[in-house]
């Protein structure tokens, strides 16, 4: 993770910005469940989403939230799928169980978003 990000335990209920693939394995392997959002700069729908995506992570006490621009390495292009931004994408013990990337997502459809896909 980038050194001037802040860790997730020392600011629980905010998003954390990732830069690597490897960054992004160690923050899926540290939480039970992870709501990832890939951006890209520039993107009109991604900066939109930014604040939502913060009220999400505040909002959700067991859910750690990371942000990443698969430009910054290019491999999670791929082994993703990302085709547009934002894609949101749903962990939960490390495993992939939702993905959403239908442009911007109000807070409301994030919430029924995860608990749609979240195993009870």
């Amino acid at each position: 993770m980038s050194t001037d990000a802040p860790s997730a335990d020392a600011t629980p209920g905010r998003p954390v910005r990732i830069d690597s693939e490897a960054d992004l394995d160690a923050f899926v392997d540290e939480h039970d469940r992870v709501l990832v959002e890939f951006y890209t700069e520039g993107c009109a729908l991604c900066a939109s989403i930014e604040p939502v995506i913060g009220n999400v992570a505040r909002a959700h006490e067991d859910l750690a939230v990371a942000m990443v621009n698969p430009r910054d390495d290019p491999a999670l292009i791929e082994r993703f799928q990302i085709q547009s931004a934002p894609t949101l994408v749903l962990f939960e013990d490390g495993a992939v169980v939702g993905r959403l990337a239908s442009g911007f997502q109000g807070g409301d459809a994030i919430d029924a978003f995860l608990d749609e896909h979240v195993a009870e």
